[in-house]
């Protein structure tokens, strides 16, 4: 906003005021008289427009955005402990079961078990709270000694960890607070009460979907893939948890709630790859099946805000094509089709099967 307001130019304005019949020459008592406050106007004006980014949403970061969202209510969202799945064994390989509270070691991180889902399985919650409780999968390394344990493994995430909200989240969470007024249980509050849980990446909301007062909230995790049976209890005992249209969630008196969880669509993918020479399958499958996986995320990443998704064929051959290694690709076929394959409302792309046919 400032940015023409420089040392040269404030400096140039002083000396405009000056006759020139007196001697305002660089080097000049004038000149040297009025150089240092037009030097501290000049940082005066930056000062100015650092403030004026940081009092308005587009532009503020951090702390001065976390202010300005909570003049609308809206709190940046802390990170989140991810939930996982374990699976534990005794020496005989049988189901064991644990004390609630045990201790495991799996990868950088704890876990400690919070629930019992089954016989030898239970709900591992990470004492560590972010994204990272995510990544391991596999062995778990007893803190606590637990008599007669053969096995403890780490399996599916239940609930997502997530790490403290971006400035780039909240700044869209707080437009569209302001786009979109929640009130009474329309779309946009149902939207917003949902945003606050955490391992929900987004939702659809399907009114009347069985008649007045019915509402229907389809769910998809923050790692946008399909939620698990926990999260869409958690999203459901948060909106209306039993007796349903009583109030006690946040759902407005009257409103029956069904939370359902988006459905994967396996897409299987052949195609048949010119390759460079030095290459083979084996060396660029790896990066092709990558390379799906990320378009078919983006498409994962949009499905709240589409009607449906359309899983492009054109799209998988650029994203093969962008492989290192792979000079052409051809006989592209989407579930053994040469189509495209169309979704709907609430299905969602998975990858399924690659398989090179050259």
């Amino acid at each position: 906003m400032y940015e023409h307001m420089t040392f040269d130019y404030i400096l140039q304005r002083c000396l405009d005021r000056i006759p020139d019949s007196l001697d305002k020459r660089e080097g000049s008592i004038i000149y040297d008289a009025l150089a240092p406050a037009a030097a501290e106007l000049a940082q005066l004006y930056i000062e100015l427009d650092t403030i004026m980014e940081r009092v308005f949403p587009d532009t503020a970061t951090g702390e001065d955005l976390t202010k300005l969202a909570m003049e609308r209510g809206i709190i940046r969202l802390p990170a989140s402990y991810a939930l996982r799945k374990g699976m534990f064994t005794d020496s005989n390989g049988n189901p064991k079961d644990i004390p609630i509270g045990s201790r495991f070691s799996g990868g950088e991180v704890n876990y400690v078990a919070v629930e019992k889902l089954d016989a030898g399985v239970f709900a591992m919650r990470c004492e560590t709270a972010g994204s990272i409780g995510n990544a391991h999968i596999g062995y778990l390394s007893p803190i606590d000694y637990i008599p007669d344990l053969g096995s403890a493994t780490l399996s599916d995430i239940l609930v997502p960890g997530e790490d403290e909200e971006t400035d780039e989240a909240l700044r869209q969470r707080y437009m569209q607070s302001i786009r979109t007024q929640p009130f009474g249980g329309n779309i946009a509050d149902y939207k917003y009460e949902v945003s606050q849980i955490y391992g929900v990446g987004g939702c659809k909301v399907i009114p009347a979907w069985q008649g007045g007062g019915t509402v229907k909230v389809v769910i998809i995790d923050s790692l946008f893939n399909v939620p698990s049976a926990q999260l869409i209890a958690t999203v459901q005992n948060t909106l209306d948890p039993p007796p349903q249209g009583t109030g006690l969630g946040t759902a407005p008196i009257g409103h029956t709630v069904t939370v359902t969880g988006v459905i994967g669509v396996t897409i299987d993918i052949s195609f048949a790859l010119t390759l460079a020479s030095g290459y083979s399958w084996g060396s660029v499958s790896d990066a092709v099946s990558e390379a799906i996986e990320q378009y078919l995320l983006s498409l994962r990443q949009t499905w709240a805000d589409v009607d449906y998704i359309t899983v492009r064929k054109s799209y998988v051959e650029t994203a093969i094509l962008g492989v290192d290694g792979v000079l052409d690709v051809t006989d592209v076929k989407l579930n053994g089709t040469k189509y495209n394959v169309e979704l709907n409302y609430e299905q969602i792309p998975l990858l399924g099967e690659i398989n090179n046919v050259t």
